[in-house]
């Protein structure tokens, strides 16, 4: 029988890792070794950034979302309780993007706010 070393998939195997290295600095982008490295931990930084953007941009939108509520003498607890009390179902993100965008609704939420 003929002897199988499987030389086809591990080219494909190294270039796969080879292109996904291209562009580092180095020999991180030209040797296999050192480049599975530098690929294995820049995915594991992109798995871990992808879940640190989703915290980042909530704690944006609550600070916008307060910034807006002081304007409108109330604070952000406050603010969310009310609007929990009152039965408004409308996101942080969408809450910031009104207190950016419009300003006269937001208003009328913090009235419905303080009233519930």
């Amino acid at each position: 029988m003929a002897r199988v070393k499987g030389a086809m998939m591990s080219r494909k195997r190294r270039k796969k890792i080879l292109k996904l290295a291209s562009g580092y600095w180095g020999s991180k982008s030209k040797h296999f070794r050192v480049a599975n490295q530098a690929v294995m931990k820049s995915l594991s930084y992109a798995y871990t950034g992808r879940k640190l953007k989703k915290r980042d941009f909530r704690s944006l939108w609550i600070t916008r979302i307060s910034a807006a509520c002081k304007l409108n003498g109330m604070n952000y607890s406050t603010f969310m309780h009310g609007l929990k009390q009152a039965g408004v179902e409308i996101n942080r993100k969408m809450l910031s993007e009104m207190a950016i965008s419009d300003p006269g609704a937001f208003t009328r939420l913090t009235e419905l706010a303080k009233q519930a």
